[in-house]
């Protein structure tokens, strides 16, 4: 017999301001033990050494947090120039120090243009991407250096916030896939003289933003009532997508795995909907029936 989950049948997303110092998977824990939830997952991990936004996704929620993955995000960098680590961020051993050249404000607008819009990047050495079944971050740890594709990525926005000798502050507004240690180096690239990311900040990931995000010590603050009211809805992130409001027959079909045949609306993803229950997803085909895609048990 498998062994019963423990905890509770917990649904929705909580955003957590992680703090430095703790992994994705540690800060998750941490407020997966404060709702007793037998379910939990993150969207996407952020470095210990990086802080800021983390949608946390429990029971049900699990569901949409591989479509969270593909939002763009926003972030907070500080830059150090003349300075090459191992890992492209503070956390490193140092490989070179050079001298930062005078950066006049055209020269650095000119460099930020340069990055903003679709540019190619190289995944760091220090990443969770494959080679051959192996983590890079594995094959790096063991003294391994393995060539990787450059992947095109979008910037959408590249600000600078501030600069002061060798310290670069910038927002970056990006797609999915783009490794802002990576970016880092390839700003001090382009000055000649490296670049390591030495902090880092989450401040938007899809619809969220971190005003609205929590951090654990304010979680821990709650009381219970006021823990489930930090729980945001499971359909939240998917808002872009049409919604179809299903009649009850309709909707004990598709909770059955039904198609149906009398459902008229646009091709492709649409939520599904009987009266305020979120249902899941379906799929609108070509030959005009409605298929379900991902269904959502929110019983406690």
């Amino acid at each position: 017999m498998a062994k019963r989950k423990s905890g509770r049948n917990v649904h929705g997303i909580v955003l957590l301001d992680k703090r430095l110092g703790v992994s994705s998977n540690k800060a998750l824990q941490e407020v997966r033990r404060l709702f007793d939830a037998n379910k939990a997952g993150h969207t996407g991990s952020l470095d210990p050494m990086a802080s800021g936004l983390l949608p946390l996704c429990f029971g049900e929620a699990t569901k949409v947090s591989g479509m969270m993955l593909d939002d763009d995000k926003r972030y907070r960098v500080v830059i150090r120039l003349g300075i090459l680590t191992e890992t492209g961020d503070s956390e490193g051993a140092v490989l070179a120090i050079r001298p930062v050249p005078g950066i006049s404000g055209e020269a650095l607008q000119a460099c930020l243009q340069s990055f903003t819009g679709e540019i190619d990047q190289i995944p760091p050495m220090y990443s969770a991407l494959k080679h051959n079944g192996k983590k890079l971050y594995e094959l790096a740890r063991a003294g391994e250096t393995v060539a990787r594709k450059a992947r095109l990525i979008r910037i959408y926005e590249l600000k600078l916030l501030d600069f002061s000798e060798d310290r670069l502050t910038l927002e970056v507004f990006c797609s999915k896939g783009t490794y802002i240690r990576s970016l880092a180096e390839d700003i001090g690239h382009y000055f000649g003289c490296g670049g390591t990311v030495i902090e880092l900040r989450r401040l938007q990931a899809g619809i969220f933003d971190i005003k609205n995000a929590k951090t654990l010590e304010q979680l821990m603050s709650m009381n219970e009532i006021d823990l489930r009211q930090q729980l945001i809805p499971v359909d939240a992130p998917l808002q872009s997508l049409p919604a179809l409001r299903l009649s009850e027959r309709q909707a004990a079909g598709i909770r059955f795995g039904q198609s149906l045949h009398d459902v008229p609306a646009a091709l492709g993803t649409v939520r599904l909907y009987h009266e305020s229950a979120f249902l899941g997803l379906g799929e609108m085909l070509l030959d005009g029936k409605l298929a379900p895609r991902k269904l959502f048990n929110m019983t406690d």
